[in-house]
């Protein structure tokens, strides 16, 4: 079966809404939830990166899905292929984040959203679809109850100042968002 006679057939048998909509709603309102949390806290990666890095990855895993059912549904075909380059371009993508400044390092809880973002989008691409939920709640409550024990309401938007502290006046509140 070439890929759009697989795409063709999920279509008709009812099958496309659970495979392609379902897992790519579960990466857009996770990716979307994680990003607002950076994008207000004032981070470089917001809610466009954490979305198009969520919708992505669950549509590699959806296509990875197609290329197993093209392969006639063989256990010993390698299909895992496709999935295994997405580590390496996250990893790189999240790299980008990270920036260091005097003696301090910025950017690593956004690098590791990043990451978690794009691996709740496999899971999800994939058709593990509760443990994609489960962990993208999880991944929320976790960003979310941080903040919120800082101090911090991730719900506004706040300025970021990092390598400014010398040259500027910064309340107390955006200094704990570094703590």
């Amino acid at each position: 079966m070439t890929p759009f006679e697989i795409e063709l057939q999920v279509f008709q048998s009812g099958e496309f809404w659970l495979t392609v909509v379902f897992p790519m709603a579960i990466a857009l309102f996770f990716g979307f939830m994680i990003g607002l949390e950076r994008q207000n806290i004032g981070k470089s990666a917001g809610i466009s990166a954490h979305i198009l890095i969520a919708m992505s990855t669950a549509v590699i895993g959806i296509v990875q899905i197609y290329m197993y059912k093209a392969q006639g549904g063989d256990s010993s075909a390698d299909n895992q292929r496709l999935i295994a380059q997405v580590l390496p371009g996250v990893g790189f993508i999240g790299a980008g984040v990270i920036m260091k400044g005097g003696k301090t390092i910025i950017g690593l809880t956004t690098a590791a959203t990043i990451w978690a973002t794009a691996m709740m989008g496999l899971v999800a691409g994939s058709g593990y679809y509760f443990t994609a939920i489960i962990f993208g709640s999880f991944l929320v409550l976790f960003i979310y109850l941080r903040d919120i024990k800082r101090g911090i309401n991730p719900f506004i938007p706040h300025l970021h100042h990092d390598f400014l502290e010398s040259e500027i006046d910064i309340e107390d509140d955006d200094k704990r968002r570094h703590a």
